[in-house]
C-alpha cells in the first residue's frame, strides 16, 4: 500500500469514473461521491467507500480530486450550493490539497488558489485531456500547476490517474491556459473535420472510403479519425457534448479577448457550436456538430 491512502475523489462521469477506478488499481481505494449516489455505491462495490456528503468526503481525505463540469461546480463542491458551507471544504484538514481538474478561466484558477490558501488548504490546477478510454486506462495527459508543497502530498495520486502530467507553474494559472489552448486546437478539429465530412457528403464521395482516405493521409488529425467515426455510425451519444465547446471556445475567446489577442479560427468555431447548440443538439456528442450543414444525407444506423 502506497503512503498516502485518503484519497477522495468527486464527479463519476465519463472522465471522473475511470481516474477513479486507476486510484483503485495503484493502490489507493478511493472515497467517492456523485449527486448520484447509486453511481457512488456502485463504485463502492469493486472497492473504496462511497461517501453520503461532501462534507463526509472531506473530513476522510488528505487528497480530494474534483472532476466536474465548469467553475460553477467546482464552487459548489469546495463550498456548497449558493456558498452555503456545505461543501468539502468545510471539513477538509488544514494542509490537505485539492485538486481542481475542470476547464476553467485561468484567472478563477488562480483567485481559487488564494481563497483556498486563506483556509489553510493546498490547491494543484490540474485540467485533464485524453478521453473517457485514456482516463480509464490510466493514459490520459494532466496539465498541473501548483505550489511544491502540494505536489509533495499528491504528485503519487497524479501519476497514478495519467500517463502523463506536466508540471507547468508554481502557481495555479499555466495548467489552465494549457488546457484552453489545447481546446483551443479541439474544438477548431472538430468544426473543421465536421465541415470536411459535409462537403465529402455533399459531394456524393461515399463516406465511408472518405474517412479510410482521409486517416491515412497529410490531412488526418486525431479529431477527424475520432469523431467522424462517430458520424459514420450515426452514433450521437455524448462522450463530450456539444455544450462543452460552446462552454470551452467561449473561455478560449474571454481570454484572448482580455488581451485583445485575435482569433479568427476560434470564433468561427464557437459560432459553429453555438448554432448546434441552439437547433437541439446541445447534449449531443460534439461531432454533431455536422448536423449543422444543410442539403446533406448523414450516415444511418445499421439495422
Amino acid at each position: 500500500m502506497n503512503t498516502v491512502t485518503r484519497v477522495g475523489l468527486i464527479g463519476l462521469g465519463a472522465m471522473g469514473k475511470g481516474m477513479a477506478q486507476s486510484l483503485r488499481r495503484a493502490g489507493y481505494p478511493p472515497h467517492v461521491f456523485d449527486v448520484r449516489s447509486e453511481a457512488a455505491q456502485a463504485f463502492a462495490k469493486e472497492g473504496g467507500t462511497a461517501c453520503s456528503s461532501l462534507s463526509e468526503l472531506g473530513a476522510a481525505c488528505d487528497v480530494v480530486v474534483s472532476v466536474v463540469v465548469n467553475a460553477a461546480q467546482t464552487e459548489a463542491v469546495l463550498f456548497g450550493p449558493g456558498g452555503d458551507g456545505t461543501g468539502c471544504a468545510s471539513t477538509m484538514k488544514p494542509g490537505s490539497v485539492f485538486v481542481m481538474c475542470s476547464t476553467v478561466d485561468p484567472n478563477w484558477s488562480v483567485t481559487l488558489e488564494a481563497r483556498l490558501a486563506r483556509l489553510g488548504l493546498l490547491y494543484i490546477d490540474a485540467p485533464i485531456s485524453g478521453g473517457a478510454a485514456k482516463a480509464a486506462s490510466g493514459e490520459m495527459t494532466m496539465m498541473t500547476a501548483g505550489r511544491p508543497e502540494a505536489y509533495a502530498k499528491a504528485e503519487p495520486l497524479l501519476h497514478a490517474m495519467a500517463a502523463k502530467v506536466y508540471r507547468l507553474g508554481d502557481s495555479a494559472g499555466a495548467g489552465s491556459k494549457v488546457k484552453i489552448i489545447n481546446q483551443l486546437l479541439a474544438g477548431v478539429h472538430i468544426a473543421a473535420a465536421a465541415e470536411a465530412m459535409a462537403l465529402g457528403l455533399r459531394e456524393g464521395v461515399d463516406p465511408a472510403a472518405l474517412y479510410e482516405v482521409i486517416t491515412h493521409s497529410a490531412g488526418n488529425s486525431w479529431m477527424f479519425e475520432n469523431r467522424m467515426a462517430h458520424v459514420l455510425a450515426a452514433d450521437y451519444t455524448p462522450l463530450s457534448a456539444v455544450d462543452i465547446f460552446v462552454k470551452d471556445l467561449g473561455i478560449v475567446l474571454d481570454m484572448a479577448r482580455a488581451s485583445k489577442f485575435p482569433l479568427p479560427l476560434s470564433s468561427t468555431a464557437h459560432q459553429m457550436f453555438m448554432q448546434a447548440s441552439t437547433a437541439g443538439f446541445a447534449k449531443e456528442d460534439d461531432s454533431a456538430v455536422i448536423k449543422i450543414f444543410p442539403g446533406i444525407e448523414l450516415p444511418r444506423k445499421k439495422p
